[in-house]
């Protein structure tokens, strides 16, 4: 077995065999924990840039198993599973290091971090699945890995939401199901394919591949929180701020909206799409999605849970630019998979910093945290900018591209003034936090219980992490037409999708 056959697999046991071993480190094996989430990191790291070279250069990369006849797993690399695989494996390193300082006192942490590692060896198998079985394999392996997680405090209301979260979830991983089944017993073993591989099945068999598209986004929307199957996400932000960082910015939520632009270019082909009339449906979804994860945002105190909401608008942006038929508004959705990330675990990282220092939970009881939490502040500014759109960071770049391609489109013109309407409400429910930060007088002395000595703001581990991610949203924005940027990757993809 040579580099190119052995590499999607490795990079998927990078995390899987730290994390199957991590379950058997007894509570105090803090080094020997902390040596392999690092490690495991680290490796990933490297091998994915070597990925990234040879994928640039046309190389292939596909490890394969034969399970039974028709089924086969295949793990294999190609411009957009590229970009899915680096964003998550480099918010996965800056996260294990946010996670060690969050959980640093806390129980159970050797069955916390099995499981963080299970998830993002499910977000990378995902990623990297060549064919519909594999995708579904791993989609519904994260279910399970993730599940854990939002339960990890033990308390009633993380019971609840866990249990509403796998509810959810499982539904919407068997509505997947029958949708990959039907069109198995339609097509046979159907591969990812940049352009699409459906278009050659014959007209007589465009009603049940219609069909099929709808359980397929049904199942997807689930966990890309599609309204009005978003109702598990505010309900999972009693989790750790890790783990509601994993998954806003990483893994369930992003898998959802990958798993809608695989189903959309590499199985159906955005042309084919097009001639079976499903990108309008779509578009529509995401754009109602888009404008109420706004506006419920504007009415949340709870700081996790209005940027839950924001969540549930900022990720369909990669479904609306999925659905509008044309190459700029496929460089908007795809760069706005990595841009949201980004910028929302920055927002997320920030969150967990007032919780875990301050105590600070509620949006009402943050006047003057700014002057509290400097560089935790200014991480959390960059981020919300860049979520309403402000250049020069990332968010502006995805908007922009969105924008313009919804003009270069022509029927997608009606996408203008949502985008616009979205970006005011991002604004209202972003800068009255930001005024009450800097501007506003602080309710009560702020407590040091919890900070070390000679440290004013916080942990290094808990610090460090926002403004690496913070850094990278604005450099993603200021550097976006440099080699190798997510924007020219992005650009990358959209040449490939659109030839057939």
């Amino acid at each position: 077995m040579n580099l190119s056959t052995a590499l999607p697999g490795l990079i998927v046991l990078t995390s899987l065999v730290p994390g199957l071993v991590i379950f058997f480190l007894r509570e105090g094996s803090h080094r020997a924990r902390t040596l392999l989430n690092l490690g495991g990191a680290t490796v990933k790291v490297v091998l994915v840039g070597v990925m990234i070279w040879g994928v640039f250069h046309e190389q292939v990369y596909e490890t394969s198993w034969t399970l039974a006849p028709g089924l086969e797993l295949v793990l294999h690399a190609d411009a957009l599973s590229v970009l899915f695989v680096t964003l998550s494996t480099i918010l996965w390193f800056v996260t294990t290091i946010y996670a060690i300082g969050y959980l640093e006192h806390s129980p159970h942490r050797s069955r916390f971090f099995g499981f963080f590692s299970l998830c993002v060896s499910a977000t990378v198998g995902l990623a990297l699945a060549g064919n519909l079985f594999t995708f579904v394999v791993f989609y519904e392996f994260l279910t399970l890995a993730t599940y854990p997680l939002v339960a990890h405090r033990g308390t009633p209301d993380a019971v609840r939401g866990a249990r509403i979260y796998l509810a959810y979830t499982l539904g919407g991983g068997v509505v997947l199901l029958v949708g990959a089944v039907w069109l198995q017993l339609l097509a046979g073993p159907v591969a990812f394919v940049e352009g699409g591989v459906l278009y050659r099945l014959p007209e007589t068999m465009h009603g049940d591949l219609k069909w099929i598209f709808l359980l397929l986004i049904i199942g997807l929307g689930v966990k890309a929180a599609l309204v009005p199957l978003h109702g598990w996400l505010p309900q999972a932000m009693v989790a750790p701020a890790p783990v509601s960082a994993l998954l806003h910015a990483v893994a369930v939520v992003k898998a959802g909206a990958f798993g809608i632009v695989r189903v959309v270019y590499d199985l159906y082909g955005v042309e084919f799409a097009a001639e079976l009339d499903l990108l309008d449906p779509l578009a529509a979804a995401a754009a109602i999605t888009i404008v109420y994860g706004s506006v419920r945002a504007l009415s949340q105190d709870n700081l996790k849970k209005r940027l839950a909401y924001s969540t549930v608008s900022q990720v369909s942006y990669i479904a609306l630019g999925t659905a509008i038929f044309g190459p700029l508004a496929t460089i908007g959705g795809m760069v706005h998979l990595v841009h949201q990330g980004v910028m929302k675990i920055t927002l997320f990282f920030a969150a967990g910093n007032y919780a875990e220092t301050l105590g600070v939970h509620r949006i009402s009881e943050m006047n003057g945290i700014g002057r509290r939490m400097p560089g935790t502040t200014v991480a959390f500014t960059i981020g919300a900018l860049g979520m309403i759109g402000i250049p020069p960071i990332a968010g502006f770049v995805s908007k922009w591209y969105l924008g313009v391609g919804a003009a270069e489109a022509g029927d997608a013109a009606w996408v203008l003034p949502v985008l616009a309407a979205s970006s005011l409400l991002n604004a209202m429910y972003f800068l009255p936090i930001l005024y009450r930060a800097w501007f506003a007088k602080a309710n009560a002395p702020w407590p040091d219980e919890h900070i070390p000595a000679g440290r004013w703001e916080t942990t290094g581990a808990l610090l460090w992490p926002p403004v690496i991610t913070a850094v990278l949203a604005l450099a993603a924005g200021l550097f976006a037409g440099a080699p190798y940027s997510p924007l020219q990757w992005a650009e990358l993809i959209a040449a490939r999708e659109y030839i057939r």
